[in-house]
């Protein structure tokens, strides 16, 4: 989408003026001073070609000019010339609307009006220096003596004719001058006296100013059809506001065709005329690959500041003569389509570069390349909504006399296909506005099988851009793992070697792929659809010539084939036969899988009847994912497969029992789930030396679990219900150095059970469960969920697990949970939801950072956490006799959080007694509503004028806000500057007052945001005094109050906090996600 810059007129400023009078003195320092504010100004002896003739070339320069600038010094009057060029410009502005700007220096505008003084004394001696060229004529006409010889009358007849006519032509003309001086003298102007002392140098840029007010810079495309730009330029703007003075360095993030260029471009015409100097920077990717970045640099310098010639012998002198040409000026630089720091580097190296209140515009693709060049704010293009998509795609597709009812329905499926992504909307619109209905009909036909090369094309250099494995990973999330959860797929593509932890991040921040709300991938359909078409390349119709197959019609083609075809080219494979019964064809897919010598990763959905595998020489083979089978075995006895690292069974109907593990020997992940006929599992599975994950789950005819005790590198071990046998004594026997995690989810339930029934069965204690702990000194997560854990079971033993951060006791039926007990130091979330019988908590770890204990009905006492500083979310929903809070909040106010990060309170009260008093007196604004608000969309706005001196006198806010019980609420904090005749609310100082009663049950929410942490999402202002609350959701209540700051005499003191206590804070529960937006 990128836009070129195509001026309407060839100048901005015609300059008319008498070269004798001020060339070298007043117009002179006026040019340069036009030229160096950006303005580009006709003056004929700087700007007119050597040869050319004069006069043509003068008129059309005025014809050419935006702006003609009249110089009326003492001596203008004198020179026909000048006033030939003041009758033209008269003649344009009349009929071209050109803008005239007077400047009378030296003279008054009554001498030219009432024509005294030179300019009475210059038309004088033009009437008599006509008079005189009248009077040469006819003597040069009476020299002639054949034509009074032969023919006298008539000679004396051309002579009268002619001599009236010159006569006549150069008294109008010495009148068109004369009405073109008064008329221009009538136009309001400026006016220099040099014997009042005035500054020469205030009264030109007096002009400048108003001169460059007046241009309005016009593009090519940046005016037409701007679909929603009003409302993204609202957007931008409020990123303006966060920094006052200095260098602003603002990147406009988003992938290909979603409309960067034209934000920048439209940028760049709004705000240039309030710039010393500008340049925008096209297609800098192209560009600097062809030309080099010396001729960009130029390009720079050269726009900026209007220099004759400008030439740059390498890249360091480059960046030497920026900086030095423009460190001290304001300029506006967009450098668009940068994908090389390289680029940056050479274009834009530091703020330092330029003066004071520049601002430097970056459109990537990569959202990385902008954090490493550490720009300040990062925008991202928001694409268009369904209406402004329709208002697009209907402003290109259909002209003249179509009506848009006829065309409804088909432009919607051309708007459903675009997704809102400018650059398909813009394509398809020019393409189909020249053909009949039938013929969309067609084209939409066509897009569904084969996608707009043009599109395509854009698109995929954001994926050439990609290092191999990238491009490897991208693939695969386009053609397998759309919508799927990010933390399963990363386990596949891990296994497959594909690096996802850095991988995903990479297409993240190159606008190919996002992570929805949920945790899954997602991406534009049309990037998928990019992703489809590189697999397909030139063979859309051979699926054995692709190297992923993912779609049913192609796996049943490759059923179809000879079993000689050779498929080395197919690296993935998902096939899909859940609903509907095994064909022959779907059978025989065992046989032609022989032939897939590279296949790393197979998932099979449904029921292929045969075993799959017997005789496959999968070598390459890492990951394999079983759903719904019916096979009662993978294979039989024996089978190599050497780069196996993760085998998923999820619900073998008929499996009796697992695969003899001593073929592979890679296996890191073996997940089985839901196999209810499974009764054993084969005993080497002791012998997986490099198994990390081990999860059986809901397998509920297992009679049988062997010694595990060679698998020495064990990290997660997890169980779920309907277990029937699990023999954990001999797990416990077992020295697993290396575990990190263990979950026993419900396990303890069904073990217990199952004792009861069996008495001859060795009894799983978990006194000695617990005995045994302390070998699991690199265990990080425990789950001991639903596990009837009672006092004696926990509290019996010390348990000393030093590299322990999360604890998962939901459920459980002790009384009391003392750390006293519990030594684990580094401990930083907790989770005792659901323990009705649990009355205390005492001693928690001064690391604790989380603690969630919703619905524990019997919860008097958190006991003293006057130590836990890094305490920052606490959930109390539901049932308990903690009573309102107020202690807890207290404490939590005096940890280290308060300086530096959220504190977050979830209470199932309709308001605590004491917050009622803490939010109604100090610094405080409170908004109450009669009956609870659904504002789903639309926003409720508070704008509060903060105190002077707020950012050193206060450290945050406290904020407190009612909801219905399942509601949802979203918070926009937003810094704003102050504004006339904009309302405010105020800060109320008041004494304890009571809140009104509400029906139904509700939350308290409240939560504390500093404003250190604000400054970490984005540039805090202490000089803007305006913070504004939006607030969207169900609510019924709200309240926010100032908190001082613990030392004032210390403001700046968090900055070594946020150092220290990084590690303690959750990212996955932060509370900034779920409550507050700050901006």
């Amino acid at each position: 989408m990128a836009s070129s810059f195509a001026p309407a007129f060839s100048y901005h400023v015609f300059l008319s003026f008498r070269g004798e009078d001020t060339r070298n003195s007043f117009v002179g320092h006026l040019y340069s001073a036009l030229e160096q504010k950006g303005i580009h100004t006709y003056k004929d002896n700087e700007t007119l070609p050597r040869g050319e003739s004069i006069g043509p070339a003068l008129m059309k320069a005025i014809e050419e000019s935006q702006i003609a600038v009249i110089v009326f010094s003492e001596n203008y009057a004198d020179s026909s010339w000048c006033l030939d060029e003041l009758v033209h410009i008269m003649k344009c502005k009349g009929k071209r609307g050109q803008i005239i700007l007077p400047i009378f220096y030296g003279v008054k505008p009554s001498e030219l009006r009432k024509q005294k003084r030179k300019y009475g004394e210059a038309f004088a001696k033009h009437e008599l220096k006509n008079k005189k060229k009248v009077k040469s004529w006819g003597q040069s006409f009476l020299k002639s003596p054949l034509g009074w010889l032969f023919a006298p009358l008539e000679k004396n007849r051309k002579y009268i004719e002619e001599s009236v006519k010159h006569e006549l032509e150069n008294q109008t003309k010495v009148e068109s001058w004369k009405k073109a001086v008064v008329d221009a003298s009538n136009i309001a102007g400026w006016e220099f006296n040099d014997n009042a002392n005035m500054d020469e140098s205030k009264f030109i840029k007096t002009i400048v100013e108003k001169i460059s007010l007046m241009l309005h810079p016009v593009t090519s495309s940046v005016n037409d059809n701007l679909v929603g730009i009003v409302t993204r330029m609202q957007d931008f703007k409020s990123k303006l506001q966060i920094r006052s003075g200095g260098v602003l360095m603002i990147g406009i993030w988003g992938g290909g065709g979603g409309g960067k260029t034209t934000l920048a471009s439209y940028i760049y015409s709004e705000f240039s005329r309030e710039f010393f100097g500008c340049c925008f920077v096209e297609d800098i990717r192209e560009k600097s690959s062809k030309n080099g970045l010396e001729q960009l640099q130029e390009k720079i310098l050269s726009d900026v500041l209007k220099p004759n010639q400008v030439q740059i012998r390498g890249v360091e002198e480059g960046k030497h003569m920026i900086k030095d040409r423009l460190g001290h000026r304001k300029v506006l630089i967009v450098l668009d389509d940068v994908d090389n720091l390289e680029q940056l580097k050479a274009l834009a190296g530091s703020h330092n570069w330029f003066g004071e209140g520049s601002l430097i515009i970056i459109t990537s693709r990569d959202e990385h390349l902008l954090n490493v060049h550490k720009v300040d704010v990062i925008h991202k293009i928001s694409l268009l909504h369904d209406d402004e998509a329709m208002e697009l795609f209907c402003n290109h597709a259909l002209r003249g006399d179509r009506r848009v009812e006829d065309y409804e329905m088909l432009s919607n499926d051309v708007v459903s296909y675009a997704g809102g992504l400018p650059l398909a909307l813009r394509v398809l619109g020019c393409f189909l506005c020249d053909k009949d209905m039938n013929q969309w009909r067609s084209a939409i036909a066509r897009l569904k099988e084969i996608p707009d090369t043009d599109i395509l094309g854009k698109l995929k250099v954001s994926f050439d851009g990609l290092k191999q494995h990238e491009q490897d990973l991208f693939l695969d999330i386009a053609c397998f793992f759309r919508w799927a959860k990010k933390d399963t797929a990363m386990e596949i593509l891990d296994a497959c070697g594909l690096h996802p932890v850095i991988g995903i991040e990479v297409l993240r921040q190159k606008a190919l792929i996002t992570i929805s709300w949920d945790g899954r991938f997602d991406m534009h359909d049309l990037v998928q659809e990019m992703g489809h078409h590189i697999v397909r390349g030139e063979h859309p119709k051979n699926p054995e010539k692709h190297s992923r197959v993912w779609k049913t019609e192609d796996v049943l083609k490759i059923c179809a084939m000879d079993a000689t075809t050779e498929l080395e080219k197919i690296e993935a494979i998902k096939i899909v036969f859940r609903f509907q019964p095994a064909k022959k064809q779907e059978q025989d897919l065992h046989s032609v899988a022989a032939n897939m010598k590279n296949l790393r990763y197979m998932e099979s959905i449904g029921d292929p009847a045969k075993s799959l595998f017997n005789d496959l020489p999968l070598t390459e083979l890492c990951c394999l994912i079983l759903y719904d089978g019916l096979q009662k075995q993978l294979w039989e006895d024996y089978m190599f497969l050497p780069s196996l690292k993760l085998l998923k069974l999820h619900n073998m109907h008929n499996l009796s029992m697992t695969p003899d593990f001593n073929g592979l020997p890679k296996l890191e992940r073996f997940i089985l789930h839901e196999c209810h006929c499974l009764k054993e599992i084969h005993p080497s599975i002791g012998c997986l030396e490099k198994l990390v994950f081990l999860s059986i789950e809901y397998c509920s005819g297992l009679e049988m679990f062997p010694p595990i005790w060679g698998i020495k590198k064990l990290e997660i071990l997890s169980f779920a219900v309907q277990c029937k046998v699990v023999e954990f004594s001999k797990i416990q026997q077992q020295k697993m150095e290396d575990l990190l995690h263990l979950d026993l989810d419900h396990g303890g339930n069904e073990i217990a059970s199952y004792i009861e029934s069996c008495p001859n069965f060795l009894v799983f204690c978990w006194v000695d469960f617990f005995h045994n702990m302390h070998e699991l000194c690199f265990l990080r997560k425990l789950n001991l969920r639903w596990c009837k854990l009672r006092d004696e079971d926990i509290g019996s033993y010390v348990l000393e697990l030093p590299n322990l951060q999360q604890l998962d006791l939901k459920g459980n039926k002790f009384s009391q949970l003392s750390f006293s007990c519990l030594q684990l130091p580094r401990l930083k979330w907790l989770d005792v939801s659901s323990c009705n019988e649990l009355v205390e908590l005492s001693e928690m770890p001064s690391s604790i950072a989380v603690v969630i204990a919703d619905d524990c009905s019997s919860l008097e006492s958190f006991g003293d956490i006057s130590n836990c500083k890094w305490l920052w979310k606490v959930s109390l929903l539901g049932d308990n006799k903690l009573g309102d809070g107020e202690i807890l909040l207290d404490s939590m106010l005096q940890g280290n959080a308060i300086e530096d990060h959220f504190i977050s309170v979830r209470l199932q009260y309709q308001n605590p007694r004491a917050f009622v008093g803490r939010f109604f007196r100090g610094k405080t604004f409170t908004k109450r509503l009669p009956h609870a608000k659904w504002n789903l969309f639309d926003d409720d706005t508070f704008r509060l004028v903060l105190p002077d001196d707020w950012c050193n006198d206060f450290c945050g806010f406290l904020i407190r806000i009612i909801t219905l019980e399942m509601g949802t609420i979203d918070i926009i904090m937003k810094q704003e500057q102050d504004q006339e005749n904009s309302r405010f609310e105020i800060w109320q100082d008041s004494n304890d007052s009571p809140e009104p009663e509400y029906d139904g049950e509700v939350t308290t929410h409240v939560g504390y945001v500093s404003f250190s942490s604000l400054r970490q999402t984005t540039s805090l202002n202490p000089s803007y005094n305006i913070i504004s609350f939006s607030i969207k959701g169900y609510w019924t209540s709200f309240a926010a109050e100032l908190v001082p700051r613990k030392s004032k005499d210390d403001p700046v003191q968090t900055r070594k906090v946020a150092t220290d206590c990084s590690e303690f804070w959750d990212e996955e529960n932060n509370v900034s996600k779920g409550i507050y937006d700050t901006r």
